[in-house]
């Protein structure tokens, strides 16, 4: 009935030459931005008929633009340096009939956040559908339910269950947190993964709303955490309201016949590359559910840039990691990332670049030598290093190492970071929400967890651990990705366990838990580790991997040894970051290290982390 209603008084408008706004975005803006063009975008039946108006102090009509959808306009503005916030009547007139929207000019009386986040940071990356139920009232919407026995279906978590964990997440030693997209997925089937929006100035109700997603980020910022945001512009959902009456021909690339993305992403940094072979990448669809947006229509590239400036404004988020980076079109995504730095010098966006080899991911790192037209992204993901780090800790048994070996494996990613333009801008993990898990379920013991996250927590770069981790959560790709984003035990009232709390977890989870707090906790108060440089040795010989960092007088050396039997090893060899070596503390247990004839010895499968005497 509704539907029909509204269908009825849309088309007597239509027909008495009424004025009528559905949509404007973006819905207010703020004075004092450094771009003074502000691109709003209307939408109402046949509003491109109407002529818009506006007189304020200060701003000044500058387009209007129409396009082949009567149903919208662009209105594109300027705003002057002394501008001040207010009401800004826009009269939208055709023949005689006319309407006003009334357009909040906002303060930007909010200075916190916006802080970006750097090698000092470790980010904590939850999907936020399966981390915690903080409101049971917001589970079910639009006909969509929650239903917990459906790995690929809604679970409920939502932003009040992060809320009330945030003492959790800042006790365990974590600065930042990164969450999976948070904006409306008005899909179907729930789309309870965020990657499907249908609303992009909206929280999804399911999550709750916008009001109370600002306010966790200034709650995150009084507790001392940061926020990173997930971000999409490769694609929206296909219930995108978008879809059934796009706002020009050319919003969306192939919009009369499904052509699949070929997933060669290669294709846009290669020079022999077919033309079809690049633009079946950037211009094909992600899935059939995901329709992909055309970033070279001029009003779309700036509606895609103000979104992102309008989250970071409204909600002050301190940083975004933008998905499948290399999909959209490269230009825009260039002019995204420079805009957006210019707006927040001290912002920062990593970028999902999803390559195997390090000259691949470098070569989207902004300033990089290897690509003439500079791409802006700050901050790359090092895909290489995840693969492989997945195999260099494992239990080989090895006597001695050789350029195979896991631990030379893992030198030698790290040694081409000569291919970077700043490889302290690289976000470094060990899995994500789009891996299979770094933990196994047949790990017998804690050796491969406690090595590698001695290593990902002292190299270069900035680290992102997944939730769950921390309680040894696993789960394989091959099963669906519902497996590798489970529930958080006691993130939901009647669980079985809480693992929030030590009584909730197995001895085994206390241990894992423990140990990666330590870490995480030393991390922050050391600057050798954060911001010192890094030197290697190669691990040749041995399967030791050895390297130190180095600040001022503080020296952290870290000694991996993935080898079956106990290394002892003559620190003679290392005398550029040991000289006059006496021994150092070993932040893991605590005890203090000693030479013994020159030597120290580490034991099989094992690490030291040494702050040197």
């Amino acid at each position: 009935m509704f539907p029909l209603l509204a269908l009825f008084l849309s088309c007597q408008a239509f027909f008495a030459g009424a004025v009528t706004i559905s949509r404007v975005e973006p819905s207010s803006w703020w004075v004092g931005m450094k771009n003074k063009t502000l691109q709003v975008m209307v939408y109402g039946p046949n509003i491109a008929k109407s002529v818009p108006t506006c007189k304020y102090p200060g701003v000044t009509l500058k387009e209007v633009a129409r396009t082949d959808n009567p149903n919208y306009l662009f209105i594109y503005v300027e705003i002057a340096a002394n501008t001040k916030p207010g009401t800004v009547a826009i009269r939208f007139t055709q023949g005689n009939q006319s309407q006003t929207y009334n357009y909040q000019l906002k303060a930007r009386t909010d200075k916190s956040g916006a802080l970006g986040f750097n090698t000092s940071d470790v980010l904590y990356l939850i999907t936020p559908d399966r981390f915690a139920n903080g409101n049971p009232a917001n589970d079910n919407w639009d006909g969509v339910n929650v239903d917990r026995s459906n790995p690929d279906a809604r679970h409920g978590g939502d932003l009040s269950g992060v809320s009330k964990n945030l003492d959790f997440i800042k006790d365990l030693g974590f600065t930042t947190v990164w969450f999976n997209p948070v904006q409306e997925n008005k899909m179907p089937r729930g789309s309870y993964h965020g990657y499907a929006i249908t609303d992009f100035y909206k929280i999804d109700p399911r999550f709750g709303s916008n009001e109370e997603f600002r306010d966790l980020t200034k709650t995150m910022h009084a507790k001392g955490l940061k926020v990173v945001m997930d971000m999409i512009f490769n694609h929206c959902g296909l219930a995108h309201p978008w879809m059934t009456d796009k706002p020009a021909k050319d919003w969306i690339n192939n919009p009369d016949i499904y052509v699949q993305t070929n997933h060669a992403k290669l294709t846009a940094m290669d020079p022999y590359a077919a033309k079809k072979e690049r633009d079946i990448l950037l211009d094909g669809w992600f899935v059939p559910d995901m329709p992909d947006l055309n970033q070279r229509n001029r009003h779309l590239a700036t509606y895609l840039i103000q979104n992102s400036i309008w989250w970071i404004e409204y909600a002050r988020i301190d940083g975004i990691r933008q998905d499948t980076h290399p999909y959209p079109d490269y230009a825009f995504m260039a002019r995204w990332c420079k805009e957006v730095m210019v707006e927040y010098p001290n912002f920062n966006i990593v970028g999902e670049v999803w390559y195997g080899k390090p000259g691949e991911v470098a070569w989207w790192q902004h300033g990089s030598a290897l690509n003439k037209n500079n791409s802006y992204l700050k901050t790359v993901m090092d895909f290489p290093l995840t693969f492989t780090a997945e195999k260099a800790f494992e239990k080989t048994g090895n006597e001695r190492g050789s350029e195979a070996s896991g631990m030379y494996q893992l030198y030698e990613v790290i040694a081409q970071d000569f291919l970077y333009e700043n490889p302290n801008n690289i976000l470094t993990f060990l899995d994500n929400h789009d891996t299979g898990r770094f933990n196994r379920k047949d790990d017998d013991n804690l050796d491969r967890f406690k090595q590698a996250f001695a290593f990902l927590l002292t190299t270069r770069g900035i680290p992102q651990i997944y939730y769950g981790t921390e309680i040894l959560m696993v789960g394989a790709k091959s099963e669906g990705d519902g497996q590798i984003r489970k529930d958080y035990p006691g993130g939901w009232e009647g669980d079985k366990s809480n693992a929030f709390t030590p009584d909730g977890r197995t001895e085994k989870q206390n241990e894992a838990f423990n140990y990666l707090r330590r870490l995480l906790q030393w991390r922050k108060t050391n600057e050798a580790v954060t911001t010192g440089k890094l030197i290697h040795y190669a691990p040749h010989e041995s399967n030791v991997y050895v390297y130190a960092r180095v600040k001022g007088n503080k020296t952290v050396l870290v000694m991996l040894n993935a080898s079956g039997r106990d290394q002892a090893l003559d620190m003679d060899r290392f005398t550029d970051v040991t000289a006059n070596f006496t021994g150092g503390r070993d932040v893991i247990t605590g005890k203090q290290i000693t030479p013994d004839q020159g030597k120290v010895t580490v034991p099989a499968r094992g690490q030291y982390i040494l702050e040197l005497n």
